[in-house]
Order: structure tokens, then sequence, then C-alpha cells
């Protein structure tokens, strides 16, 4: 039989094991943690360098706090973490700033967006691009930063011509893009406008949106559609159209994934409330691709077993 001074030392010495290993078990944790946190940083100040060169956030001076939120979010967590590429990460920025107006943060991005190897023509398309969703002042007042920077970078201006339509093919080859990203739907659509308002709906929808933008050269469709995701969500206001977009972007080839990235790299400039409200329209509208998941997971096997 065990003695019981030997049965102390064994419980003694199996409670010393168990403290220790949950002592070093929550270092472990402390140290995880603390890389995590040190990585974010560290992440932060090479990514700004990679897109911005070396130059302080204006902010540093004045309000320092601020600055590092910002940064250490936007080059820390956001951009590199998705499935979009630099180049990709640097329109989705643009077209988001263009619809909010923040013209210092354009001229400091479109800088970024050369530092990473954005061809200048698809910066100046990704901006072109969102004049029919944000309007023209908003759309010259971003192309007036952005030539600022290319001269700057000896960018010669203008840039080669990316139109591939004239006046009398304008209407044709946009209905034709519209009929290819949208379907049936467009011709239901002029069939049915409203006597008086057919300019608005189908002439100027056709031929100027879709006839003078889609068709240019200097950015595929699938960037195009990407582009104008964004930018009328950061608008905001626009959930009947952000839901079309949606689904055009997957009509063209983005995925569902693609498109919850570009509202991350938005949220920054946007804010939650617009960026909320886009993911809930993204949601309804391609519901297909929401994995099953809790509250989903269960009324998808209550319509299973009622089968």
């Amino acid at each position: 039989m065990i003695k019981k001074q030997n049965i102390f030392k064994i419980i003694g010495f199996a409670f010393f094991i168990l403290v220790f290993s949950g002592s070093f078990a929550c270092a472990a944790t402390l140290v995880q943690d603390e890389d995590k946190i040190m990585g974010r940083v560290a992440e932060a100040e090479s990514n700004r360098i990679k897109w911005l060169g070396k130059t302080n956030n204006t902010l540093t001076l004045t309000d320092p706090d601020l600055a590092l939120i910002k940064d250490r979010l936007v080059y820390g967590q956001i951009l590199g973490h998705g499935t979009l590429d630099e180049n990709q990460e640097s329109l989705v920025i643009l077209a988001a700033l263009t619809a909010i107006g923040a013209e210092d943060e354009i001229t400091l991005q479109t800088e970024g967006a050369l530092r990473v190897g954005t061809d200048p023509v698809a910066i100046k398309e990704a901006i072109y691009q969102c004049a029919p969703y944000v309007g023209f002042p908003k759309v010259e007042a971003a192309i007036a930063r952005v030539n600022k920077v290319f001269k700057q970078n000896d960018i010669g201006m203008p840039l080669p011509g990316q139109g591939t339509v004239d006046e009398n093919s304008r209407f044709e080859k946009g209905l034709a893009t519209q009929k290819g990203i949208f379907g049936d739907r467009i011709q239901k659509m002029h069939d049915n406008a409203l006597e008086g308002q057919k300019k608005i709906v189908v002439d100027y929808l056709t031929a100027y949106c879709f006839g003078d933008f889609y068709t240019r050269n200097g950015l595929d469709l699938k960037m195009r559609e990407l582009v104008v995701f964004t930018a009328i969500n950061a608008l905001g206001g626009c959930e009947s159209q952000a839901k079309s977009h949606a689904r055009a972007n997957i009509k063209v080839g983005n995925t569902k994934q693609n498109l919850v990235d570009a509202l991350a790299i938005m949220l920054p400039f946007a804010g939650f409330p617009r960026t909320l409200n886009a993911l809930a329209a993204l949601n309804e509208a391609c519901p297909e691709e929401i994995k099953a998941t809790g509250k989903d997971a269960a009324a998808e096997d209550q319509g299973k077993k009622k089968k």
C-alpha cells in the first residue's frame, strides 16, 4: 500500500505540474498576443513605407494618437490581408475617396498607387468610371489632384485615349455591354420606361453610363464593376444600386469575398454606417454565397428535415 505521506507528495507534485503548465500556457498565450500586437505595429510601419515612402502622416506632429490608429488599421490590418492585389486595392481606395470627395487623401493615395506599380492609365480610368455614379464635379476634383501627382512624377499628359465608341456606336455598344452584365431585364426596363423619362432610363443610362465608360480600354470589366460597387457604397444611400452591382460583380467574375474585401478597404475612409449598410445589401443580393453558420445553418437543416 502507498503510504499517506507518499500520497501527499504525489498530490503536491501533480498540483505543481498543473500550476506550472497553466502558467506556461498563460505565458505562451501572452507571448503570442504580444507577437500579434507587435506584428501589426511592424507591418503597419513596413506597409506604409511601401505605399507612401518615408513621409510622415501629416497628423503626426499635431495628433500622433489619431495618426497611429489610422495607419495601424489601414496598413497593419487591411491592405494586403484580403483577396485583392495591390493594384486592385489602390483603385478601390481611389474610387472610395472620389465618391466622398476626400481630395487631400486622393493626392496621398495616388502617390501610393504609383509606388505599388499601378498603371497611370488604370488610375485615371478608375476615377473616370465613377463619373456616372458620383457626378462630374467630384471626378474633376479628383482628377485635378491626380494630375498634380502625375506632373510631380514626370508622367506625360494627356495619357493615350482609351475610348472605343463614336457618336454612331455608343448606344449600340453600351446596350450590348449592359445586357451582357444585367441580362434580359435591361430590355424590360427599356420597354417599361415611362414617356418623358426614356431619355434618362434608356438613352442616358445606356449610351452615357455604359457606352461612354464601360466600353473603354484601360480597365477590364471586372475592375470597372469593382470600382462602381465601391463608389456607390462609399457614396451612401444607394442600397438598391449596391444590390444590383453586387450581382453584376458576380456575373463578370468577381467573388463575394472580393466585394467584402473592397468594403473593408473602404471602411477607414467612409466609416461603419455606410460599410455595414453595404454588407447588408451584399448579403441580400448574394445570399447563396453566405456560409451557413448559426441561424442560417439551423434554418437550412430545418428545411432539409421538412423535405
